[in-house]
């Protein structure tokens, strides 16, 4: 590889600035936003892929055969000052100041309220910039202060904070994976948020598709001084670097910048039941059907199920879109039963089709699979338990076959969802040749976008089958973008104390990186059974993520299931009637993720910047902003030690409404019975009724008031709507206003409704919620009618 050394100004056109480096490179800055600047180079003038997939600012539609990368739609292109000089060309927008250095480098200013300008990041000055001679490698050095604190990264495992280590994107199907240290995993996320040492904030998305490696301080070099690294195999040098100048904020610009979170159905925040054993069984649907009956019979919440691949096996192995009519001899018959209860289905399916599937050859001879680098025949890749070929989602006829196939065996037997999985794309020859919308690309430079548009396709067909209801996909592997389509989860994890704990870390890191929809195999994937105190710390911890699903494979032919412990079945119970009771709660989240792009799972430092307790590594995590949840995870513990943050406010224990002040370090009972939660006082949650059979059911019914303890005023808002359509943008919903504020002898809580969703009388009961050492409630006066150690109830339709 060489370093990049020598450029000259060519000129600016537009809000791009482009230079000359070393004689035949283009380096070009893109002024976006007066917060993001784009920096591009093409190696020797020409673009290695033209196209991106990912970049889709303020909901700018990217068509399924991408965008072009020179595209600005969607930015605001503002006004920006330039200055040239000998050796620097200085650019300015009203929050950024970037100078460009000789030899080439480029330093990151933010500007201060006083006018003046702080370095928050600066390239390495001893070779910022590296490209390959014979190959199209390429690496990006910045310099790496000790103060300065790197995240995000995605799906990344250990602890949130990334610093000294060195991680791969390289998607694999990494079965059985350790959450602590195992690397890489399955999804390609190349995004970093650093916060530095004068607590200002930026990120760096790197927009390529190719294998690559991030070392963020892991390695020393006694020619530099301390620095980080970017090295790609392939594609082309894009990043875009975006001021916060807050954590939150920046993680709000990579969702802004790379696509909204779709907004799925109300039903997809309900327990979803699977396990590969029911459809696996020479039995499966008896084993199905079975599931239905024995939520029923102990009193399980639950709705949906997830349809593993064994309903489609010849033998042993597993071919998409076959269904196995000796082991699921009636599908209509077995999905109508879960949908009379309420259940809704995902079946399982996967890109690539085993060398003796059915449909092998006549999916060959359509050209519709990724073609081998040096024959006119499909790739062969290792794929479960055979050879197969991976299908070509670049190719328009795949994607119509495709989604066909979704509607004529999945949509039109009942099944309204897709399981998109085993969609790593692991193809080894990374010169086999993708049909690229008509301009051919080698898959190494693009295999995490096969699975991305893998979901779009099975998107699409879920949307032209049933328009009037919103879609849910899961999909296991993507990279960035895959939030516009699909719910996640971090993969086939294992069985242990360690991968409890550090599966949650994982979520977060998710979350930072714009990925917030989020859960995690409750009980573990593979490896023997969890035991009964795992397995309830395992769903208490669930039950607390976007997405909660009980799902294994395990070694030893157990099945995870709620009623695997019967000793500990009604804590079980508990903890998804838990749930249940917060659903108001979590859907007014869903909806804000959708809508003002907000995470759902926060490090507690991400609404504490300026607490710097709160920066230390620990198992502690925000639900929203104002759930604070304690997860046990070590083994034999009946006491948890949580610190709260320190918000001003202080902070209420969930259950007994204990008071206790924030930036403290306390010590809570937490017998296996019990999951520590802590709401920030000043709030006010939504309740539902916690013995509800599944979602549809946890309509709004109660508001349970955490009061200040002195003066303070929140403005909250609680949504609902039907939960399924899309009349909730036509004004069918239902958005109860609140606020809360309070002086030195009462608490006032104002409330009124918008939207125009019919509640049908339902009532809403209002109580307070705190335990003082005298015993005493605070009045609190609601739409001014006082109440005081008791509840009052109101009418939806009055407010």
């Amino acid at each position: 590889m060489k370093t990049l050394r020598k450029w000259s100004y060519i000129g600016t056109e537009q809000n791009r600035v482009d230079l000359l480096v070393d004689g035949k490179h283009l380096f070009s800055l893109f002024v976006l936003e007066d917060k993001l600047v784009r920096v591009l180079l093409r190696k020797n003038g020409e673009f290695r892929q033209g196209r991106t997939w990912s970049i889709t600012p303020a909901e700018t539609p990217v068509p399924f055969e991408g965008r072009s990368r020179l595209s600005v739609e969607g930015f605001s292109l503002p006004e920006f000052k330039q200055e040239l000089t000998e050796d620097t060309l200085v650019l300015e927008t009203r929050a950024l100041r970037v100078s460009v250095k000789t030899p080439l480098q480029i330093i990151w200013e933010a500007k201060s309220e006083d006018g003046s300008y702080q370095v928050i990041a600066s390239e390495r000055p001893t070779g910022a910039y590296m490209v390959g001679v014979k190959d199209n490698k390429s690496s990006h050095f910045f310099n790496q202060p000790a103060d300065d604190r790197i995240y995000g990264l995605g799906e990344k495992v250990g602890n949130l904070l990334r610093n000294g280590r060195r991680y791969e994107m390289r998607n694999l199907d990494a079965m059985g994976y350790d959450a602590e240290t195992t690397d890489p995993l399955y999804k390609h996320l190349p995004f970093t948020l650093t916060r530095t040492g004068s607590g200002i904030s930026y990120g760096v998305f790197y927009d390529n598709l190719a294998s690559c490696w991030f070392d963020l301080g892991n390695e020393i070099d006694n020619y530099h001084r301390p620095y980080r690294s970017y090295r790609a195999e392939d594609g082309d040098l894009d990043y875009y670097f975006m001021l916060g100048p807050s954590l939150l904020e920046v993680t709000k610009t990579q969702v802004w910048l790379t696509g909204k979170h779709i907004f799925p159905p109300k039903w997809s925040l309900g327990y979803s039941g699977s396990t590969m054993y029911y459809t696996d069984a020479d039995n499966a649907q008896e084993q199905l059907e079975g599931f239905v009956d024995l939520i029923k019979e102990h009193a399980i919440p639950c709705d949906s199920f997830q349809l593993s691949s064994g309903y489609t096996s010849i033998g042993t192995k597993r071919y998409v879109f076959n269904w196995n009519y000796e082991k699921c001899p009636d599908p209509k018959a077995m999905t109508s039963k879960f949908l009379d209860a309420g259940v809704h289905l995902a079946a399982n399916i996967k890109p690539c089709l085993l060398q003796d599937h059915p449909m092998y050859e006549d999916v060959a001879a359509k050209g519709l699979f990724i073609q081998d680098s040096e024959t006119d025949q499909p790739e062969r890749s290792l794929f479960w338990d055979d050879e197969g070929s991976h299908l070509d989602f670049t190719n328009p006829e795949t994607v119509n076959w495709w989604k066909t196939n979704v509607t004529q065996q999945l949509l039109e037997r009942g099944i309204g969802s897709t399981w998109n999985d085993n969609n790593e794309y692991e193809i080894w020859d990374f010169s086999a040749r993708c049909q690229g919308f008509g301009e051919e690309i080698e898959v190494g430079l693009i295999r995490p976008l096969h699975s991305f548009l893998m979901m779009r396709a099975s998107f699409e067909a879920q949307v032209e089958y049933a328009p009037e209801e919103r879609p849910y996909l899961i999909s296991r592997s993507g990279c960035p973008g895959l939030q516009r389509y699909v719910q996640t989860w971090t993969g086939d994890n294992r069985t242990g104390w360690n991968n409890l704990k550090y599966n949650i870390r994982m979520g977060l890191g998710l979350s930072m990186s714009g990925i917030y929809n989020v859960g995690h195999d409750v009980g573990g994937f593979s490896g023997p059974r969890p035991d009964p105190e795992l397995f309830v710390r395992w769903v208490q911890n669930g039950v607390m993520h976007p997405r909660f699903t009980i799902h294994s494979w395990n070694d030893d032919a157990t099945v995870n299931e709620a009623w695997m412990y019967p000793e500990v079945t009604p804590l079980i119970r508990n903890a998804i009637q838990l749930r249940q009771y917060l659903m108001p709660y979590f859907y007014t989240m869903l909806h804000d993720m959708h809508v003002m792009d907000e995470p759902l799972l926060r490090p507690t430092f991400l609404d504490h910047e300026g607490d710097e307790r709160t920066f230390a590594e620990t198992d502690d995590y925000l639900l929203g902003k104002d759930l604070l949840v304690a997860s046990v995870v070590e083994q034999g513990a009946t006491t948890r030690e949580v610190y709260l943050p320190d918000n001003g406010d202080g902070w209420y224990e969930f259950d007994t409404g204990a008071y206790h002040k924030g930036g403290q370090t306390i010590v809570v009972d937490a017998p296996l019975e019990r999951l520590p939660l802590f709401v920030r006082a000043g709030t006010v949650l939504p309740l539902a009724n916690a013995t509800a059979k599944n979602t549809t059911e946890c309509d709004l019914n109660a508001l349970a008031i955490f009061p200040f303890q002195g003066t303070g005023k929140r403005e909250l808002a609680v949504f609902e709507d039907d939960g399924i359509s899309h009349k909730w943008l036509e004004g069918e919903h239902s958005t109860l206003h609140l606020v809360l504020s309070s002086s030195s002898d009462e608490q006032t809580l104002t409330l009124c409704r918008s939207g125009s969703l019919k509640t049908d009388g339902r009532e809403l009961s209002v109580f307070i919620k705190r335990r003082s050492p005298n015993g005493l409630v605070p009045t609190v006066v609601v739409n001014g009618q006082p109440i005081s150690n008791n509840t009052h109830t109101f009418s939806l339709n009055e407010l």
